[in-house]
């Protein structure tokens, strides 16, 4: 019998000449199949002259995407080779086929342990370069010894191979981390830069993972200095220059080394700040490496316990960053600047205005970190000058910023408005400008605001009516528009306005534009339930035109909507057979509360808040009180019984959409026993801050005797602390102060409170409901607790908001409050 002789398998080069002369998807899938069938063939031959040519271009075929998975054990064939050539091969098909997912991987763990000990350096270093590529668990503990002697090895180019492999196996298993930090100190003896990149990277692995290892290499920090002093200082060396910087990766991961090591630590952050200065300013800023270089500088320093000069000297490295024409150096100046300005106020301040520049930038990703960063800069001193720069920029911005630019603009005017006409003016711009983009608390925001601004409801009637009479297609402004000329419909057609020259506006002009919001079908079902509102509002300010008036609402009680049906069948009910009855009804409202006043005695805890429905006088009544009693007791009966275990506040999320029930049962049952929080030697953070509107709270000041503050909870960056005031006869008053030292901002924040049945606690309205990030602004809330029998004050406390969309509860109970409260 003739045996067949296999056919030379053709060359890689040819092979790739052939893919790429393939003019269709399918013609490259029939060459690369014709191949491997090929390759295939050859490995089942005994002959293995042309395996590693086979292997190459199998490779090749991995790389385009095909499957090559057959090829593995092939592989390891290759690395079992004597020759250089085939392991070269063999290893770099091992890291491109085998992964730890993979059985087949641990048999090359013989031919690598083999190889780490081999007499040639190129071969150790092609088992070193495998290792850090597909080691796994296993392989790590197998191959670590080996690894640990080869970074002892007198050779540079196997050192810096070695250190790569034990960075790979400390990360797959820290435990073996003790066996590698006495070689990994000698490496920073080395001079060769590569070792010496290695090994702070080695070393910045180690510290991340361990906080010892991070406490054990803080003795490193002055020989770190001297590695980087003389990096700068050195003169010019072809083999290390990038763009005329010497080292510049070497000098980033020392700096990265740099902020760990410093991190609250003053001793170590003052030995590295001379240092930090010289390379800021000895750095050149003209080549991106620079650029790199000096974005590390402003990290580190504003990573450890540096000096005020230097932390101002990182502000002003990214001011000028903002004056690149690059736009990725701009973007991540803004970025930086706005991770620092918590930290530096007074320093970012200085740039404002190249900040305020960036709004008009043509890259929307600038553009939207540069209007964070100016929200963070407002303050009492330019509010002026920032509001006008940022109601410009709502004007041409993308619609997908109007939403939060809006909110974070009404934000920003609450917390400093220098007078109450400019906040009016203001946000009436917000609601003129961003239109339908406006959110609807914004809406509820401007109503209160208004009513509470007696001075200048004529003032503000006028000119919502005139705003709203240009354009009714806004449908918050309308809203808003509609309410005021309900509730202040006298005060419009008086034409008594101090502030500015009246506008003539009579009452057939005010219902006429009521009228158009009812008829336009752009008119959303609530902008015209405020409009037949208003429309009823005036047939008590109003005295010629209230036939005109009933004419309109009757037409509406057909209506298709029922609820705006009802509202005008049951208005329509007021003239006919309560028409003594409707002046009464339809006086103008009372001041709107933004919080509902919380007064509970015997224990119970603050219910659920009612929203509050501004604009809709008429809303139905509901009562809630049975509710709250249920709600009340189950509160009492948890926390009355409960022992009298020290237990620190314990938070845990809650789902929420539960009912009010279950979630105030979930405030009792706290059974985790820990240590009492010590109460924190802080002064009096309420001083000032509630205001004067919380005549009960002012009660409670008089006559105290004691003031001590402690901290009720402390979490995710949400911090409560209490102010205590003992007055005589057993009461005690306490002040709650939150704040959110975290980079998103808190919304709809309520505080809520319950004590054992021995004990009687009223809540005052609190200050507010926002929380704005990094500690801009906090909320108060003024509590009296009543103690007759003076007993050791234990509270429950629960509180709730949301944050990036997320709605979280949490819980705990505070019994470390000082015996001097009721001894």
């Amino acid at each position: 019998m003739i045996l067949g002789i296999m056919p030379t398998p053709k060359r890689l080069r040819d092979l790739i000449r052939e893919i790429r002369s393939a003019r269709t998807a399918a013609d490259e899938r029939g060459v690369v199949q014709k191949e491997c069938a090929a390759i295939r063939d050859s490995f089942r031959d005994e002959d293995n002259t042309y395996r590693c040519r086979n292997v190459a271009k199998l490779l090749y075929i991995h790389m385009l995407g095909y499957p090559a998975h057959f090829g593995q054990l092939e592989c390891l064939k290759l690395i079992a080779s004597p020759r250089f050539t085939d392991k070269r091969i063999g290893y770099l098909g091992a890291m491109l086929l085998l992964d730890e997912r993979q059985d087949v991987h641990l048999l090359v763990t013989n031919s690598l342990k083999n190889d780490l000990t081999h007499q040639t350096q190129y071969i150790q270093s092609l088992a070193l370069c495998t290792l850090g590529s597909i080691c796994s668990v296993e392989m790590s503990r197998d191959l670590a010894g080996e690894v640990e002697k080869l970074i002892k090895s007198s050779n540079a180019y196997i050192k810096k191979k070695s250190a790569l492999a034990a960075f790979r196996i400390i990360r797959k298993v820290p435990d073996l981390m003790e066996m590698y930090i006495p070689a990994t100190r000698t490496l920073l003896n080395e001079k060769n830069h590569g070792v010496l990149l290695t090994a702070v990277c080695l070393i910045i692995e180690m510290c991340e993972k361990s906080p010892d290892t991070l406490s054990h290499f803080k003795k490193l920090v002055p020989q770190l200095v001297r590695i980087l002093k003389n990096l700068i200082m050195a003169g010019y060396s072809p083999e290390h220059d990038v763009s005329g910087v010497s080292d510049p990766f070497l000098q980033v991961k020392i700096l990265r080394l740099l902020r760990l090591l410093g991190k609250h630590d003053a001793e170590a952050s003052e030995t590295m700040n001379d240092i930090l200065a010289q390379v800021a300013t000895n750095t050149d800023t003209s080549k991106n490496v620079g650029h790199a270089i000096l974005y590390e500088i402003v990290l580190t320093i504003m990573g450890i316990q540096s000096e005020v000069g230097l932390r101002v000297l990182a502000v002003n490295i990214l001011g000028r960053f903002l004056l690149n024409n690059d736009k990725n150096i701009r973007y991540v100046a803004l970025n930086t600047l706005l991770r620092v300005v918590s930290a530096d106020h007074n320093a970012v301040q200085r740039h404002r205005s190249t900040i305020v520049d960036c709004l008009k930038d043509p890259d929307i990703s600038i553009r939207k970190r540069a209007m964070e960063l100016c929200f963070a800069l407002v303050n009492g001193n330019n509010v002026r000058g920032m509001m006008k720069e940022l109601l410009h920029f709502l004007e041409t911005c993308d619609p997908e910023f109007k939403a939060d630019c809006c909110s974070n603009i009404v934000m920003a005017a609450d917390r400093f408005s220098p007078t109450k006409r400019w906040h009016i003016d203001t946000v009436i711009k917000v609601l003129t400008t961003a239109g339908n983009y406006v959110r609807g608390d914004i809406v509820s925001n401007l109503i209160q605001l208004i009513a509470e601004t007696k001075s200048l409801h004529a003032y503000t009637s006028q000119q919502i009516f005139h705003v709203t009479e240009a354009d009714m297609m806004q449908q918050p402004l309308t809203q808003v528009a509609s309410w005021c000329i309900g509730e202040y419909g006298d005060l419009l057609v008086s034409g008594q306005c101090e502030e500015d020259e009246p506008i003539e506006v009579t009452e057939d002009d005010a219902i006429t534009l009521l009228e158009k919001v009812l008829a336009n079908n752009n008119s959303l079902v609530v902008t015209k339930e405020y409009a037949i509102t208003a429309l009823m509002k005036l047939s008590s300010r109003f005295t010629r035109t209230q036939d005109r008036i009933k004419k309109v609402i009757a037409v509406y009680g057909h209506h298709v909507d029922v609820e705006l049906q009802q509202r005008a069948v049951e208005y329509t009910a007021l003239f006919h057979k309560y028409d003594g009855m409707r002046s009464a009804l339809l006086e103008h409202m009372p001041l709107i509360e933004n919080r509902s006043k919380n007064v509970f005695s015997n224990g119970d805890a603050g219910s659920l808040e009612e929203d509050l429905i501004e604009g809709d006088e008429e809303t139905e009544s509901r009562n809630v009180q049975n509710t709250q009693q249920t709600e009340s007791q189950s509160i009492l009966d948890l926390i009355g019984d409960t022992n009298s275990t020290p237990v620190i506040p314990t938070s845990q999320p809650i789902k929420s959409g539960s009912g009010a029930a279950d979630l105030l049962d979930l405030l009792g049952d706290v059974s985790t026993t820990n240590t009492v929080n010590t109460p924190s030697p802080v002064n009096n953070l309420m001083g000032g801050l509630i205001p004067a509107t919380q005549p009960a709270f002012n009660q409670l000041n008089g006559g105290t005797t004691n003031n001590m503050s402690l901290t009720a909870f402390n979490k995710n960056g949400v911090l409560v602390e209490f102010n205590c005031e003992r007055i005589d006869n057993g009461v005690t008053a306490i002040n709650m102060s939150a704040s959110n030292s975290s980079s998103s901002p808190i919304s709809d924040f309520v505080f809520q409170a319950a004590v054992p049945k021995s004990f009687q606690l009223v809540l005052q309205s609190p200050s507010g409901n926002m929380l704005p990030a990094n500690n801009m602004g906090s909320v108060t809330q003024a509590i009296r607790l009543e103690n007759p029998q003076k007993q050791p004050i234990r509270m429950r406390i629960r509180m709730s908001y949301k944050q990036n969309q997320n709605t979280i509860t949490e819980q705990g109970e505070v019994n470390n409050f000082p015996s001097t409260l009721w001894q």
